[in-house]
């Protein structure tokens, strides 16, 4: 049984200020394993105050010195690599090989931040001036429960190679596995003051953080709900915000598709993270002419899908994060139904062979419309649309009729065809064939899925400010 008491700050461990008590709790089954001491305003006043004070030297410091300490970063993630994986699987129920993959992704980051430091001009002649590229000051960094160790990382250490020092506020329900980088980041052993964690909820913690003068730039991770009222909240004191929010990402099959190898991609990408993944593309556009065939697909690999026991290395889907989440999917699946969807698997309650935790049956529904519930709100569980659709232009304004566009899935057996039908898709990214993320490309969104980009030299110029000198 864990009890975490504490804030690090100011390079140490320190108790938090704050006196609010939550339990932690295995969602696989739903067993207290631990309790976390939430910070307050206060806690995240001390944690802004440390990264003022480092600030001016840290800002200072040289592209050598910075890639020294992303090394030393990389270095201390990756000896933590089997904690990472381990805390996944305990306090958030990944699945054993999505919880390996963010575990070696956590370090990862580093190293391509390390990368493209190397090769980034701070200083470049524009016509008759000289433009530098400066940090912007000091960030905070919000991150979600859902890769908490990737979002963690990979937000740090463009903060970092930009010379932004930090106060971080990641999701109060991942506790643990925050704990485990906070440490390997003190093993690290930069100055104190540059990396700074609070544990708190977003209520009094993150609306500090919104609006707060001493945070020049805020890079958040979340809903979208959430990010409008941070970009409200930061207006007042003009703070530079990044926000990579909410997604309800298209896959479009298109009719030339070779059905048996784009449905296991397409729902791979559906039920990737169990569901609880911003760009899982939830909802697949088929081909009206082809529907019937897809569905029987469908059925016949979903049908094969292990849910269950996350250490399981056969387990393909795990549990929802807490009760809550797993009470909002059963809302959303008997929202479906009363709308008139056609249930093609799935459905309400649990897995029957499993007696306890927060395990959704992998749902999907066909005769789904676009303006359903289910075809508009992110579910973030493993619950599935079916559209159809008469040809090609009908399908991309299918995809384009969405508030969101964080990603979207094209599968054709014409790779040119992709291509084209992939440049008409109103996202932020698009995958063609395949589910491989680009970890150096730059990720966001548009439309309300968010602002800026993350991840590579896109990811590192988000926290630098240009300014522009001109000589007689």
């Amino acid at each position: 049984m864990r009890h975490l008491s504490h804030a690090y700050i100011d390079g140490a461990f320190v108790p938090v200020q704050g006196s609010e008590v939550v339990d932690i709790v295995n969602p696989a089954t739903e067993a207290c394993i631990g309790t976390v001491t939430l910070g307050n305003r206060d806690d995240v006043r001390r944690a802004i105050a440390a990264a003022q004070r480092a600030q001016p030297a840290f800002g200072r410091s040289t592209k050598e010195e910075r890639i020294d300490m992303l090394r030393r970063l990389e270095a201390a993630v990756l000896a933590r690599t089997d904690e990472i994986r381990e805390a996944t699987i305990e306090e958030y129920g990944g699945p054993l090989s999505r919880a390996q993959w963010v575990a070696d992704y956590a370090s990862q980051c580093f190293a391509n931040a390390v990368k493209t430091l190397e090769a980034y001009a701070f200083t470049r002649s524009v016509g008759e001036a000289t433009v530098v590229m400066e940090p912007v000051g000091v960030a905070a960094l919000m991150t979600p429960w859902n890769s908490t160790a990737g979002s963690i990382c990979n937000k740090l250490a463009s903060a970092l190679a930009a010379g932004c020092a930090c106060v971080m506020k990641p999701s109060e329900l991942s506790p643990i596995q925050t704990q485990v980088i906070a440490e390997a980041i003190h093993d690290a052993g930069l100055p104190p003051g540059v990396v700074n964690i609070v544990n708190g909820r977003g209520a009094d913690v993150g609306s500090e953080i919104s609006t707060h003068p001493g945070i020049a730039k805020i890079s958040f991770t979340g809903s979208t709900p959430t990010g409008k009222a941070i970009l409200r909240a930061g207006a007042e004191t003009m703070k530079r915000v990044s926000l990579a929010l909410t997604g309800k990402s298209a896959t479009l099959i298109l009719e030339d598709a070779d059905l048996a190898q784009a449905i296991p991609l397409a729902l791979s990408a559906g039920f990737l993270n169990s569901g609880q993944a911003c760009i899982a593309g939830t909802r697949i556009l088929m081909p009206r002419a082809r529907l019937a065939e897809a569905i029987e697909h469908v059925k016949t690999t979903v049908e094969g899908l292990i849910v269950g026991d996350p250490r399981d290395p056969q387990t393909l889907i795990g549990p929802l994060v807490n009760q809550a989440q797993y009470d909002r999917i059963q809302r959303f699946i008997r929202s479906g139904l009363e709308e008139g969807a056609t249930l093609v698997a799935g459905g309400e309650g649990r897995p029957a062979h499993l007696a306890r935790g927060y395990f959704v049956k992998p749902t999907v529904f066909a005769d789904v419309r676009n303006d359903m519930q289910i075809a508009r709100e992110e579910i973030f569980g493993p619950v599935l649309c079916l559209l159809a659709y008469d040809d090609e232009e009908e399908a991309v304004r299918i995809a384009n009729d969405s508030p969101y566009g964080l990603q979207a899935y094209v599968f054709s057996s014409d790779a040119g065809r992709a291509r084209r039908v992939a440049e008409r898709l109103e996202a932020g990214g698009v995958m063609v064939n395949a589910i491989r993320p680009a970890l150096t490309a730059p990720f966001g969104g548009v439309k309300q899925s968010g602002l800026g980009r993350e991840y590579g030299v896109f990811g590192l110029e988000a926290f630098l400010e240009p300014k522009t000198i001109v000589s007689a």
